[in-house]
Formats: structure tokens, C-alpha cells, sequence
């Protein structure tokens, strides 16, 4: 990129987990803006290059990184200021809504116009388990210029927590369409009908649900096979849910048409994908609040392939899978529903090509990265002097 182009310093706690793909295709297809990275930790630069990554060590203890998050202890690391004094850096884009509040005294220091996405559990789960965060947020809404979000679900809720309408606009994630092959999926005669389950192993996600739907369809149709991509982070909370999933799959026996392929790259979920008939992702609020806050970014992938969808109303879900079009939508926790879907897909598959031409061309129109690139830099340069 050309060093005459404006500096956007993005800051997020760590420089990159594989499930967060979408922050790296948001920096890399916005346009006329050179991206620099404040961090804390590094990982999978291998799979996320960028030339100027800035790392400040978070700290080490778990004790103490809870002290500093209650009671707001952190300092603006004098690393980061260097950056933001070395670019010229004239944007700072934080992302998830708690990360923002932390970077305030950055901003204001260098006078720095603020861009803030929340994503999901910054949203809902973080102010309903912490109030301080809720009057943090007043400040961070008071004193930040713009405030993105994935969909008008979301929207609602940021204003509900007290942001002025008038800051937030509708950013939506964008996945490389051009690179996502489009192969309508076909049921074959004597094929079994493989379902392929994709996410982290949280409550939110609605694993044990949608085991729930196959486990009740295999009883029915045995010549079925189950795929699911994810695991536990080793927290207490995944760990329960990875319980209650494998939990699941036992009391529905469904372990011999099981493939349990823990966390995966994103290359090999496409690979997985293509060898699949319907993808399975009902997700739900969690019981300490936690959403999507938008919706699983590998909705908008499946739907580009090609692929039929069985999900729930969940969220922004809809804006992604039109009940009907391009997939079906259950309430969230209702295993009835989800299995009644799978059930109506297994029965027409001469409806899975309309479904797949509706899927890729709605995420086409309004998910591609370069088109949302362009939406985001347009927001940019409002805030860009020369």
C-alpha cells in the first residue's frame, strides 16, 4: 500500500484468531486506507498477514487481567502511541465494544476520530453480567464518532443501551465471494444426507439442539451422517457445553454416523462443506445473555456455496437466511421445528437448486467483501483531513 494513504490503527485484543477471519477481510478490502494493527496477542500471522502489527503484551495473571478490566486500570501503552505518532495514524477502528472503552484516553490524546464495531457478546452478555459496563458505554457512546454493527437486530439493541441513534450505522461483514466456488448441493439416490454442524462449543450456538433434530431424524432415517467442526476453548463454560453435546450424541446414538473434527481452518470447513447436503446452525440467547449480536459469519459463507440452511430467528439470522429462500428458520430451542426442516429438505431436494441461487445471490448483493470494503472506507472518509 502507499505510504501516502490514510492510517487507519485497528485495535483488537489479539491479532487473529482463525474464527475471526472477518475483522482481517474487513481491513483488507476496505480501500484508500493504509491498515495498522494494535494488539496484545499474535497468533496464525502465517494465515493473516499484515505488515504492521503492534503487540502490547496483556497481563499475564487471569486475577489480575479481572482487577484491571473492573476497575479500569489500564494504561495507554506508550507502544501504541508511538505507532499512532509513527503513521500519522488519523483513525482508530476498535473492535467489540469493550475493547473501544479501553481505547478512549488513545483516542483523545492524539485526537483521533473513533470507529467502534460491537459484534455479539459486547451487546448483550457483557452489560447484563457487568452493569459497570453499562454506564461505561455512556461514556464510550458520549465521547466515540461512530458505532458499526451487522444488522438492524443489532442496531436496535446498541441504541437500547443508550447510543445515539444517530451514530450507528449498519457495517455488514463481508465474506470473498469470488473465492467461495458456487455447487449447488444434490441429493443422490441411495446417498446418505450428511449435515454438517459448524461453531465454537458455546451455549449461543445451539449445538445440543440441532444434535437434538438429527438424533430424532436418524431414528427415522438411519442413512444419515453427522459432521461438527468446533470445540471448547478449555473454558468452564465450553466445557459444559461440549458435555452436554457429546451427551446428546450418546442418548440419540449417534456416535457410528459421527465425525467430531474439533476447530478447523477455514479451508478445510469449505472442504467439509462441499461434501455436505444441509448446514445446521440454530443458534439461541444464552442463559448469561450471550448472542450472536448479529449473526455466524458462517451462515454467509454456507449460503455462498451453495448450500441449503436449517437455523433459527435468532438475532440478524433472517437477513441472512430468508425462511423459504434460501433455507429454514426454527424458534431458538425448538428441536421439534429444526427436525421438521431437515425432514422437508430430505423430502424435496428438487427445491435445494432454487434455494442455492437464492443463497448466492443474496450474498452477493449485500455480504461480498469488496462491496462492504467500500461501504466501510466511504464511513472513513468522513473523518480524513488532508
Amino acid at each position: 500500500m502507499s505510504a501516502q494513504l490514510p492510517v487507519v490503527a485497528h485495535s483488537v485484543v489479539s491479532w487473529l484468531p482463525t474464527t475471526m477471519n472477518w475483522v482481517y477481510n474487513q481491513i483488507q478490502y476496505t480501500p484508500g486506507f493504509t491498515p495498522i494493527v494494535l494488539t496484545n496477542d499474535r497468533a496464525n500471522e502465517q494465515i493473516y498477514p499484515l505488515e504492521h502489527v503492534y503487540q502490547v503484551p496483556g497481563a499475564p495473571l487471569a486475577t489480575l487481567r479481572r482487577l484491571r478490566d473492573l476497575f479500569g486500570l489500564r494504561s495507554t501503552p506508550a507502544l501504541y502511541q508511538q505507532a499512532v505518532k509513527r503513521h500519522n495514524v488519523q483513525i482508530l477502528h476498535s473492535h467489540f465494544g469493550d475493547r473501544a472503552w479501553f481505547d478512549r484516553p488513545l483516542a483523545r490524546k492524539h485526537g483521533l476520530r473513533h470507529v467502534v464495531t460491537f459484534y455479539g457478546y459486547d451487546v448483550n452478555k457483557l452489560p447484563r453480567n457487568k452493569p459497570y459496563w453499562r454506564w461505561r458505554y455512556r461514556e464510550l457512546f458520549a465521547e466515540a464518532d461512530l458505532f458499526l454493527c451487522e444488522g438492524p437486530f443489532m442496531a436496535r439493541c446498541l441504541v437500547d443501551l443508550g447510543c445515539p441513534q444517530h451514530k450507528v450505522r449498519v457495517q455488514r461483514l463481508g465474506v470473498e465471494v469470488e473465492k467461495i466456488a458456487y455447487r449447488p448441493r444434490q441429493l443422490r439416490p441411495g446417498e446418505p444426507l450428511r449435515i454438517l454442524i459448524a461453531g465454537s462449543f458455546r451455549e449461543k450456538k445451539g449445538i445440543p439442539y440441532a444434535v437434538e433434530a438429527v438424533g430424532m431424524l436418524y431414528a427415522e432415517h438411519p442413512q444419515l451422517a453427522l459432521t461438527i467442526i468446533g470445540d471448547s476453548s478449555g473454558n468452564a463454560a465450553e466445557v459444559r457445553e461440549k458435555r452436554a453435546i457429546l451427551e446428546t450424541i450418546s442418548r440419540y446414538n449417534l456416535g457410528p454416523v459421527t465425525r467430531l473434527l474439533g476447530y478447523q481452518p477455514y479451508s478445510h470447513l469449505l472442504e467439509e462443506a462441499y461434501q455436505s447436503h444441509i448446514f445446521l446452525s440454530p443458534s439461541v440467547t444464552a442463559s448469561d445473555g450471550d448472542t450472536e449480536g448479529g449473526a455466524p459469519v458462517s451462515l454467509i459463507d454456507m449460503a455462498a456455496s451453495g448450500m441449503p440452511i436449517v437455523s433459527t430467528t435468532h438475532c440478524d439470522i433472517p437477513g441472512i437466511v430468508g425462511h423459504g429462500t434460501n433455507g429454514l428458520l426454527a424458534p431458538e430451542r425448538d428441536a421439534a421445528t429444526l427436525v421438521q426442516h431437515l425432514r422437508w429438505l430430505l423430502r424435496h431436494p428438487e427445491c435445494w437448486q432454487a434455494m442455492a441461487q437464492a443463497g448466492r445471490q443474496r450474498i452477493a448483493a449485500d455480504f461480498d467483501a469488496r462491496k462492504q470494503g467500500v461501504g466501510l472506507a466511504k464511513y472513513y472518509q468522513q473523518y480524513i483531513y488532508f
